[in-house]
């Protein structure tokens, strides 16, 4: 799925996210709790209130879970509009039950805020608003009129003014504030879970390539010498069969190599077999795999292999796997993308590390966001010129977390700088001036094992039987 079909989705389904049952559920726990706090006052403490009234207001959500539960399944999801609406029922019911108990007098006020609460990490953003102002209003009103709580002795019990005024601004920010909180919050996992889901997307596909790569490879190993066998008796039938009955015996090997061409396909099956040639390769070699697509796409990509002073200058041998190539060759897109005329990919090794350091001539990553640069969906930008210095930028948040997040999964450190502001030149020594990424891993964590050739590979193994 696109970061755009993610982002339609997240607009249009975000209300659906939760179960009638669950918001039946809390309701179920809010009457009891209303229903002891009413009787608690009246029956321990002696407080006069209209118990009558308030009963009729608790009755009135016990009806409305018991209509909901019999009306729905028990998996109804809701959708934008009952989702307000039902939160708009339990504010209104609160507040009738607060303008019964004495207003913000009342220390469970404070509950009012549950339903804004939960509005903003389900409900769009204008309904989240809707129902913040309508709270806000509510809340204004009941402290203003409302039934006053009379003690056993006749006393009204009521805050001083100073208190009263206090609780009312403190509710009006906590309704703002929380809403803001739990929005941001929400919203932030919700990218962070899409992106992830990008992520294993990109990953998959990646290891479908590599396994194709295997089948192509493992077939051309594998069937050349019967296929060339076939060949060449073939031609020798051609020439020679009608004239020489003996030649029959040729016939018959053709027939035995198809029968082995048969069962080496066989053999391969629907996810084919995983030549053991291709899981290891020198550094390089997985490099230029990466920059393969972006090599002749109007901008030159050039590479600089050598080992650091003192290491030795045999290339390391290193796992080639998907979410290393697939990492790499997002931070060469994005700065074939956004350079001017070239992109400088430079390997290096030493004893303890490897090194890959991506740099472009374009303008660099803005400042106003390059300590974010590697989260989902990086679009705000502080400073109006960023635009224009890095066009385009705003949609390079997902790749960049994509490739950060393999890579960063296969071992590897990733850093982020401008090379004007950093004092970095390219390998040749001219100031390049744009975006650097920096990709380093513990040499022992990417090094394979075994070098290549070192050991017999065997027979390549059907890749359903990999370990």
């Amino acid at each position: 799925m696109a970061p755009s079909e993610f982002q339609l989705f997240n607009e249009q389904e975000r209300s659906n996210w939760v179960r009638l049952r669950t918001l039946v559920a809390l309701r179920w726990f809010a009457i009891i709790g209303q229903t002891i706090a009413i009787l608690v006052a009246v029956r321990v403490y002696n407080i006069q209130i209209e118990v009558g009234m308030a009963a009729l207001v608790i009755t009135l959500s016990v009806m409305a879970n018991i209509i909901s539960s019999y009306t729905y399944p028990e998996n109804k999801r809701l959708s934008e509009v009952q989702a307000t609406l039902w939160l708009v029922f339990d504010i209104v019911q609160l507040g009738l039950l607060l303008f019964l108990t004495g207003g913000l007098n009342n220390p469970f006020a404070m509950l009012i805020l549950a339903p804004v609460t939960i509005a903003a990490t389900v409900l769009h953003l204008r309904n989240t608003i809707f129902l913040g102002l309508m709270t806000i209003c509510l809340v204004t009103v009941i402290s203003r009129t409302h039934l006053p709580l009379i003690s056993a002795d006749g006393n009204v019990l009521s805050l001083p003014n100073l208190f009263e005024f206090g609780f009312w601004v403190a509710l009006l920010i906590s309704v703002v504030f929380l809403a803001l909180y739990a929005r941001q919050v929400t919203t932030e996992m919700h990218a962070m879970g899409e992106a992830l889901v990008a992520t294993q997307l990109a990953l998959a596909r990646e290891q479908k390539l590599t396994d194709l790569g295997g089948v192509v490879a493992a077939a051309a190993h594998e069937l050349g010498t019967p296929l060339a066998t076939i060949k060449l008796v073939s031609s020798e039938l051609k020439e020679e069969l009608e004239n020489h009955p003996e030649l029959l015996e040729d016939a018959e090997l053709i027939r035995q190599q198809a029968d082995r061409c048969r069962d080496i396909l066989q053999s391969m099956g629907q996810a084919g077999k995983d030549d053991l040639h291709l899981r290891q390769a020198p550094v390089e070699t997985v490099v230029r795999e990466a920059a393969d697509p972006h090599i002749n796409r109007g901008k030159a990509v050039l590479f600089y292999i050598a080992p650091e002073e003192g290491a030795g200058l045999t290339q390391p041998i290193i796992r080639r796997r998907p979410e290393i190539i697939h990492g790499l060759r997002n931070l060469i897109q994005n700065a074939v993308d956004f350079s001017r005329s070239a992109v400088w990919v430079e390997v290096n090794w030493t004893d303890d590390q490897i090194v890959v350091r991506i740099s472009d001539d374009g303008d660099g990553f803005p400042q106003s966001v390059i300590g974010r640069i590697g989260d989902p969906y990086v679009r705000r930008r502080r400073l109006l010129e960023d635009g224009a210095r890095r066009p385009g930028y705003e949609g390079m948040g997902l790749g960049l977390f994509i490739a950060k997040t393999l890579l960063e999964r296969s071992g590897a450190k990733l850093t982020f700088t401008n090379s004007r502001r950093h004092g970095h030149a390219s390998w040749n020594g001219q100031a390049t001036g744009g975006a650097v990424v920096e990709v380093i891993w513990p040499r022992n964590v990417l090094q394979a094992s075994e070098p290549l050739g070192s050991t017999p590979l065997g027979k390549n193994q059907p890749i359903a039987t990999w370990p």
